[in-house]
C-alpha cells in the first residue's frame, strides 16, 4: 500500500490568509502526473496545527477529489496525544482517506507500553489502515524495533513512517526483520536513499514538492535494484533537501514554490514565519540544477 513516493502537501494560503483550495488542486494533480504514488494530507509540512476544522475538512476533500481521479492514496495526518480523541478523529474521517498517519503520543512520553496500548486501541477502532508516524525528537518518545515489530503484526496498523533523524540501530533491525504486510516509508528526506537501501518500500518527503519525478526514480532505482543508479540520485536530492530544510519545514517549500508561481504566497502562520529571501533564493536555484 505504501510503496513508491508519497507527497506531504503544504497548505497554500491566499494573500487574506484563507486556505488556497484551488492551489492546493493544481499541486495535488501535478505531484501525481509526475508519477508520486499518493498524497498526505494534514500532515506537519501542512501545517496542521495552524489549521481550524473547517480548514482541515477543505483541505481532505480536495485532496480527496484529485486522488480519486487519480486513484492514488490519499493518507491524512490525524494529531493527538491522547487515545480517546484521536480514536475519535479517525472515525471522523470522509470517505477517500485510505489511510491514517498517527504520531507516537507527543510530550507525555508514556514509554513504550503506553505506545503498545495506544496503537493496539487505535487499530481496534480505526475505520483505515493506520501508519505509525516515528519522529523522536519531535515527540521525546524512543520506541524499540521490537515494540514496532509487535505493533507491525496488528492487520489493521499497514506501516510506519521512519524518521529518527538519520539511520540508527533500530532502523537496520526493523528493516532486516519485518512482520508481513507491514512496510516502511522514509520521513527524514536527507537520508531517504540509504533507508531504501536498507529495505524501506517509499518516502514521504516533504523535498519532492521540487523536483518529484527526481524521487519517484529514486524509490523505483532502489525498489529495482539499481544501485548505481540510485546512489547518485540520492546524493543530488540530498543536496536539495539541505536546502529546503534550512530554515523550519515548510518555510522554505513554500518560498520556492510561490516564486514559481505554483501558490499565492510564501505565508505561513505564527508560530511560523516565512522563510529568508537567501535561504529561497538557494534552494530554488538548486530545484532547477539539482546535480551542480
Amino acid at each position: 500500500m505504501l510503496r513508491g513516493l508519497h507527497v506531504p502537501l503544504v497548505t497554500p494560503f491566499t494573500s487574506s490568509g484563507e486556505v488556497a483550495v484551488d492551489a492546493i488542486e493544481k499541486l495535488a494533480s501535478d505531484y501525481l502526473d509526475q508519477g508520486a504514488a499518493g498524497l498526505v494530507a494534514l500532515g506537519t509540512t501542512g501545517e496542521v496545527a495552524a489549521l481550524d476544522p473547517g480548514e482541515r475538512e477543505l483541505v481532505i476533500e480536495a485532496c480527496a477529489r484529485v486522488c480519486a481521479e487519480r486513484q492514488a492514496l490519499l493518507t491524512v495526518g490525524v494529531t493527538g496525544n491522547d487515545t480517546r480523541s484521536t480514536a475519535r478523529a479517525l472515525q471522523g474521517l470522509p470517505s477517500g482517506v485510505g489511510a491514517a498517519l498517527v504520531t507516537v503520543p507527543y510530550f507525555l512520553r508514556p514509554g513504550e507500553r503506553g505506545v503498545i496500548a495506544h496503537f493496539e486501541a487505535l487499530a481496534e477502532a480505526t475505520p483505515v489502515p493506520l501508519v505509525i508516524y516515528h519522529i523522536p525528537y519531535r515527540t521525546g518518545q524512543a520506541v524499540r524495533a521490537a515494540t514496532f515489530r509487535q505493533l507491525g503484526a496488528h492487520p489493521m496498523i499497514a506501516g510506519m513512517k521512519y524518521a529518527a533523524g538519520g539511520i540508527d540501530q533500530d532502523a537496520v533491525d526493523l528493516l532486516g526483520d519485518l512482520p508481513e504486510g507491514f512496510e516502511v516509508v522514509g520521513g527524514d528526506d536527507a537520508f531517504i536513499s540509504p533507508l531504501l537501501a536498507l529495505g524501506a518500500v517509499g518516502g514521504i518527503l516533504a523535498s519532492a514538492h521540487l523536483q518529484t519525478r527526481g524521487f519517484v526514480e529514486l524509490v523505483e532505482a532502489w525498489n529495482a535494484g539499481d544501485a548505481a543508479r540510485a546512489r547518485a540520485l540520492g546524493h543530488r536530492l540530498a543536496r536539495l533537501s539541505a536546502a529546503l530544510f534550512a530554515e523550519p519545514n515548510p518555510t522554505v517549500i513554500k518560498g520556492v514554490l510561490h516564486a514559481q508561481g505554483l501558490i499565492p504566497t510564501p505565508d505561513v502562520r505564527l508560530p511560523l514565519v516565512p522563510a529568508g529571501e537567501a535561504a529561497v533564493s538557494q534552494a530554488r536555484l538548486i530545484a532547477v540544477h539539482p546535480g551542480e
